[in-house]
């Protein structure tokens, strides 16, 4: 396993959560009907980003699930030490 090629798709990885979790926040407050195709495009693109991921060599899914996972939790702590104020 390459550990680098591991280490850019994870990135990539994350990029792809964040970008879509942007997307489907921003689709949230769209009326119902362009709301509900944006989210059906939103993940016939994920679904081409994953196959071609699949496609590809096993570090590289490796990497794509490690940082698809380990996004959300680093990004609800940066979220919510943005939000406590700072201690003195």
């Amino acid at each position: 396993m390459n550990t680098l090629t591991a280490l850019a798709s994870a990135a990539f990885g994350s990029t792809v959560y964040l970008a879509t979790l942007s997307t489907v926040k921003w689709l949230n407050q769209l009326p119902r009907r362009f709301k509900v195709s944006g989210l059906v495009v939103t993940g016939m693109v994920l679904c081409a980003i994953i196959g071609t991921v699949a496609a590809a060599s096993h570090s590289v899914v490796l990497g794509f699930i490690a940082g698809a996972v380990l996004t959300p939790p680093a990004h609800r702590w940066i979220m919510r030490r943005r939000r406590q104020p700072a201690s003195s």
